[in-house]
């Protein structure tokens, strides 16, 4: 899982140096415009996987954001950025909150569901926070269909104290045969006193078909179901599924 990976546990302090929380401006605003067109008002949000916080912090002017994500050092990084929202330590796959909101966003971070198990239970997850008329954003990096290998590099920010950060990746897939991809990272960390340290992390990274996607949103209970490719400026596909406004009856 992403917990286990150190850019999200002991590097996760440099996390705001590698992705700026600035570069998370326009994908949060076309966001806002897919709650906007829900079949309800959109207030309350909840972010599975929220990592450092980046979306959060362009959407919380609008709407009230609960925050899960499974790492403890990710969080504190997003309660420093966006001290407003509530934050929650949880597995997106099994947390359960025991109340309902507007939307459910699952942004990148649903790309660590590496097995069609694990995606669908994510998808559970959200049909069962999503209230009666209300949608599910899912935004995953990649899917199999479209897949292309990548690569290129980020970051670059820097802080009060001189602290720089960025990163080179490449990502290709070992086995089309199978649901998962694999990135390669390379992140350079210049400290306050000029030091440098060079880490490379391997990450499994899932790449579902869009068939697995919709017949797995189909599954859980979602009604009407968009595919689309990201726009122009955000990265991967973008799945937008509506839970009906009053459920079926048991048979």
């Amino acid at each position: 899982m992403a917990d286990g990976y150190r850019v999200y546990t002991d590097l996760a302090g440099w996390w705001p140096l590698i992705s700026p929380p600035g570069e998370y401006a326009d994908e949060a605003a076309y966001l806002a415009g897919v709650f906007g067109a829900a079949g309800i008002p959109v207030r309350d949000v909840l972010d599975l996987g929220s990592g450092g916080g980046g979306v959060a912090v362009h959407l919380k002017d609008r709407l009230a954001l609960t925050l899960v994500d499974l790492s403890d050092e990710m969080l504190a990084v997003s309660r420093q950025l966006n001290p407003e929202c509530e934050h929650i330590r949880g597995d997106m796959r099994s947390i359960r909150l025991g109340r309902t909101f507007d939307a459910v966003l699952v942004h990148d971070a649903i790309d660590y569901m590496t097995t069609e198990d694990d995606l669908r239970q994510v998808i559970e997850t959200a049909f069962v926070h999503c209230r009666p008329g209300g949608l599910a954003a899912f935004v995953p990096d990649h899917v199999a269909d479209a897949f292309q290998p990548v690569s290129g590099g980020g970051g670059g920010g820097s802080d009060a104290t001189g602290r720089q950060a960025s990163f080179t990746e490449w990502t290709w897939d070992p086995d089309p045969g199978d649901d998962w991809i694999q990135a390669e990272y390379e992140f350079v960390l210049r400290d306050a006193d000029a030091s440098v340290r060079v880490v490379r992390e391997t990450h499994r990274l899932g790449a579902f078909s869009r068939a697995t996607w919709l017949r797995l949103l189909s599954g859980a209970g979602f009604g009407a179901v968009s595919a689309e490719m990201a726009p122009l400026g955000m990265r991967g596909s973008l799945f937008v599924a509506s839970r009906p406004a009053a459920d079926a009856p048991a048979q």
